[in-house]
């Protein structure tokens, strides 16, 4: 035990070694390149300056794997062992029990839903499927019941209050959200205070899931639980059409902005949240900052949902706008084999604001005209909310604000892709907060 120590310490001391001399390298490469140059053209320190990013970013990403070294081999001061960083190596853990709530009412298409769920699932001990079912519905209760029969959900609990709500004339129009608030108030005190999990991932009866759902969920759960920042992760990305996404199904974020449509939650955080909930529009409450203080969730570039349900509460509002345009993730990627210690607070905040702030800043005019595409990535900058709102539509982006954060946004950067090129639309560098009044 004693020389397996001291091989690691010695083994961190040499890739150590090595991250500063390469860095010493890279940068007199990099400068000396340069300055045998009299006038380097704009497109020559474009790319300079692109490089250099990219290179901070693997310094990042490698800084990242020796404070996951360090900790590992029980290096570093006493005060850095006791900070919240997630274990090393593959985020995955095979004994924590993440139950699925699915929330359910009149629809018999929730077979299609149910069947996706099964197909992907990897064990149904770990991942067991509870289905709360509102309305009173009954051909939605037998379809429901076939899956128990067959002992592939776990549970059908129904929600016992079927009462109407009394609403004056002018809000009688939104009685489906007061009744979906108050079903997902009973049943997640049933998953939580009932049957006492630890945490659970809730989705709704018209929701296809991505292959690796189940595995995105499983990894992320370690950084959900070990960053206090973070309280919940989601499979939703609102940006996240066809052609304003990468084809990189591995990369997540951080976000300000309270996604939804299948997300994580922690039962100390319903202990929290649970008393006080909203009697209507609960999801625009998760978005205030009364709720959310501070915290964010962790959400992906491509979604690991999409939804099918064009007729609901919302009238198909947004169904054929937006919502049928999101991109499904088709690919698996192994989550729990990949350290997702970066999206920890301590790693990701300096990474993030170099990325974004290292970038290029153009005007919205050359974002549409094309003429930088030779950079792989762009920064727009606003200032105000109607300038948010106005170049956001040029865009093609959301451009509504929940409690004066945009959506997806993470210190008001929303990142997205335009006509194949990264953007990234972003407040000054010496950005504070969101304004609430922005709404």
């Amino acid at each position: 035990m004693v020389m397996t120590n001291v091989r690691r310490k010695h083994v961190l001391c040499v890739v150590v070694a090595v991250f500063i001399s390469w860095n010493a390298i890279m940068y007199y490469v990099l400068m000396s390149r340069h300055a045998r140059k009299k006038i380097p053209s704009d497109v020559e320190l474009d790319n300079l300056d692109f490089g250099i990013q990219n290179q901070l970013r693997r310094n990042l990403e490698l800084l990242s794997k020796l404070r996951s070294l360090r900790n590992e081999t029980g290096l570093g001061m006493k005060s850095d062992r006791t900070q919240h960083v997630a274990p090393p190596g593959p985020s995955g853990d095979d004994n924590v029990v993440l139950p699925i709530l699915m929330i359910a009412c009149d629809r018999v298409t929730v077979s299609r839903s149910l069947d996706l769920l099964i197909k992907y699932r990897t064990s149904k001990e770990r991942f067991p499927i509870i289905v709360s079912q509102d309305c009173n519905h009954k051909l939605t209760s037998d379809v429901i019941q076939k899956y128990i029969a067959s002992d592939n959900v776990q549970k059908h609990i129904k929600h016992p209050n079927q009462t109407d709500i009394p609403l004056n004339k002018k809000d009688k129009k939104f009685l489906g959200y007061y009744k979906i608030a108050r079903h997902y108030k009973w049943a997640l005190d049933q998953i939580f205070l009932k049957f006492n999990y630890s945490t659970a991932i809730i989705v709704e009866d018209d929701l296809d899931i991505s292959p690796d759902f189940f595995e995105y969920f499983a990894a992320t759960h370690r950084i959900l639980t070990s960053d206090p920042s973070v309280w919940c992760v989601s499979a939703w990305n609102d940006n996240g059409k066809n052609g304003m996404v990468s084809d990189e199904p591995e990369l997540l974020y951080r976000s300000d902005f309270f996604p939804g449509l299948g997300w994580m939650l922690e039962r100390k955080t319903w202990l929290e949240i649970g008393p006080k909930w909203p009697i209507t529009f609960w999801d625009d409450w998760m978005r205030h900052q009364d709720q959310r203080k501070d915290r964010v969730c962790i959400r992906p570039e491509i979604c690991r949902t999409s939804t099918f349900g064009k007729k609901g509460v919302s009238k198909g509002l947004y169904f054929d706008k937006h919502l049928k345009h999101i991109k499904l993730n088709d690919q698996f990627v192994a989550f729990t084999k990949k350290n997702l210690s970066y999206l920890m607070k301590e790693n990701y905040d300096p990474w993030f604001k170099h990325m974004v702030y290292d970038t290029p800043e153009v005007t919205v005019a050359e974002v549409m005209s094309g003429s930088k595409k030779h950079l792989k990535a762009l920064r727009v900058t606003y200032t105000t909310k109607e300038q948010y709102k106005s170049t956001a539509k040029k865009l093609g982006i959301m451009d509504d604000f929940k409690a004066g954060v945009p959506r997806v946004a993470y210190r008001g950067v929303v990142s997205f892709v335009y006509k194949g090129q990264r953007i990234y639309f972003a407040p000054k560098s010496d950005w504070q907060k969101y304004d609430i009044k922005w709404t």
